[in-house]
């Protein structure tokens, strides 16, 4: 069984079969946000022995599709797990619901579609103050979270059977 915590312990308690191979998609939108998220990830990728790549998109919307690229690059086993970060911060328009909502739709969509180990730290939030909170891996660590969600996924996914 796979337990799935924001704790050290969690992280070092994951098995895999080889080290994994960890794709990391990024809306580099703001750049001290994102800075944070990724000290987060690496720290928890760091922590397995993962090796990891990263490609940087111009926003939120752009994930599923570039997600969507990468599923198709999959000669083989080209990634193992999949995390994708961002931060949207409400506006005064409606954009900030389409954002936050498509892009959550279209990596599930893709996700489940190949079969994907995805951790999804995009932060959704109101203030830039909530951003850095959740950011700050000292803090709320939602890029270790969502680094740790991809990781246990893929877990999960070799204890059923899959590659």
């Amino acid at each position: 069984m796979v337990n799935i915590g924001h704790t050290h312990n969690a992280v070092s308690a994951l098995q895999f079969l080889n080290p994994p191979h960890v794709l990391i998609l990024e809306a580099r939108f703001y750049d001290d946000i994102n800075d944070m998220l990724m000290d987060g990830v690496t720290d928890t990728l760091n922590n397995v022995g993962a090796t990891f790549e990263k490609i940087t998109v111009p926003g939120a919307l752009e994930i599923p599709v570039a997600l969507q690229y990468a599923a198709r690059r999959q000669n083989g086993r080209c990634f193992d797990a999949y995390v994708v970060l961002g931060c949207v911060i409400r506006g005064e328009t409606t954009h900030y619901e389409i954002v936050s909502n498509e892009s959550a739709r279209g990596i599930m969509e893709v996700s489940i579609k190949h079969d994907l180990a995805v951790g999804n730290g995009i932060l959704t939030v109101e203030t830039i103050d909530q951003a850095l909170d959740r950011a700050d891996k000292n803090h709320q660590n939602k890029g270790g979270a969502a680094a740790l969600a991809a990781l246990s996924m893929l877990s999960l996914k070799q204890a059923c059977g899959g590659v």
